[in-house]
């Protein structure tokens, strides 16, 4: 993605805030580079930059890389909503016994236990790593939960075991607010005490005083990605997407029952699938079947997937995704999983016609197994071998 707006780091402390901007770090080698603490105020290290104390924080700053495995932060654009993991990340401390976890156990308890407990707590503002150096880039004003999920899953508690130890760490949901500019005036109110000055953001404003979210939601304008948007962007994501495909490279039909797995990782509302038996295989993997509502009153729609476990280097052309739109009947749905990539033609037709398919390609399997829990190519082979043992 190519950002067009840069701030220089001599800038940065009378700079105001905007979505997607970069803001550049120092040249001197050491933490002084640091950009958040220039432009902010705060600290210079760690993911939790926090202004003030407890009770009385007057903002927080998450920063996020968003490429840690073992922790998959994640910035849902087309939502806006944003996954932080808390800073007990290493086993043999409580789970509080961070300021981090601190801190979200305090702000999630203000806005689900009392109506006027918004109004102590601190904005948030999102950062994530910049394209080269100690740079960053603001991705926008947060409010911490959301009405998208019950209040019982905005903050939950999750089991982490690490070289046989047993740890607690929280996952914390953030709505992304919908405020394109943060001046430098509210900064610099924040800072002296008045949140809800006149330069307050009207999104943080109305959400304080009535609980209402108003997200940032960005859908997509190009329907379909290209080559390197559907492949590993990093040498880790490379590393699960090869084992996946040695391990079925010998045996393609195997992949069939893993590509069916990986599917149901994504949406859980895929209550089960039937594959396809070898010699009747004619590009439809697998059939299955998809529940839209509530449990006791649901509607079943049937789909079917086709799985192909090629090397990153070989697409998916439009003679195999024609075979599974030729295959799809009324009302169904396709689903098609690649350890690859589908070639541009391939993906806008698919696009262009609106044919119901739904693409997992190579980078999406990363994404989706990381977020399950299997962010390393160690996990990934265990995992593997546990659930689709090869015949000996």
């Amino acid at each position: 993605m190519q950002l067009n707006y840069r701030v220089p780091f001599d800038q940065l402390d009378t700079a105001d805030l905007f979505i997607d901007a970069i803001y550049q770090g120092g040249k001197k080698g050491n933490v002084t580079d640091d950009p958040i603490n220039k432009l902010m105020g705060c600290g210079n290290q760690g993911g939790f930059r926090i202004a003030g104390k407890a009770p009385s924080y007057g903002f927080a700053v998450l920063y996020s890389s968003l490429n840690d495995p073992d922790w998959p932060d994640y910035l849902d654009f087309e939502t806006g909503l944003f996954y932080y993991y808390g800073d007990n990340k290493q086993p043999g401390y409580d789970l509080h016994s961070k300021k981090g976890n601190r801190l979200l156990m305090h702000v999630f308890n203000l806005i689900h236990t009392s109506k006027t407990g918004r109004n102590s707590v601190p904005p948030f503002f999102i950062f994530t790593k910049g394209p080269q150096g100690r740079d960053v880039v603001f991705r926008g004003l947060a409010a911490p939960g959301t009405r998208e999920l019950p209040p019982t899953e905005n903050l939950i508690a999750i089991w982490k075991n690490k070289d046989g130890f047993r740890f607690q760490n929280y996952k914390a949901v953030f709505t992304m607010l919908n405020v394109p500019t943060l001046s430098r005036s509210w900064l610099n109110d924040i800072n002296n005490g008045n949140v809800l000055s006149n330069n307050c953001p009207a999104a943080w404003r109305r959400w304080v005083k009535t609980g209402i979210y108003t997200p940032l939601r960005a859908p997509r304008s190009v329907e379909y990605r290209s080559k390197d948007d559907q492949l590993p962007a990093n040498n880790t994501q490379k590393d699960i997407v090869d084992s996946i495909y040695y391990y079925f490279k010998d045996d393609p039909y195997a992949f069939e029952k893993c590509a069916s797995e990986i599917a149901r990782l994504m949406d859980p509302n895929i209550t089960g699938y039937d594959l396809t038996r070898r010699w009747m295989d004619g590009g439809r993997d697998a059939t299955g079947k998809y529940r839209i509502g509530l449990i006791n009153n649901a509607i079943i729609v049937d789909f079917a997937l086709e799985a192909k476990c090629f090397s990153i280097n070989n697409s998916v052309k439009v003679e195999h995704t024609s075979r599974l739109v030729s295959r799809l009947r009324h009302r169904q749905f396709g689903i098609l999983v690649t350890t690859s990539y589908v070639s541009q033609q391939a993906y806008k037709e698919i696009k262009e016609d609106g044919h119901p398919v739904i693409i997992i390609c190579a980078a999406d399997i990363t994404n989706i197994l990381t977020r399950a829990g299997l962010g390393s190519k160690q996990a990934v082979n265990e995992w593997l071998t546990e659930n689709f043992p090869k015949n000996i």
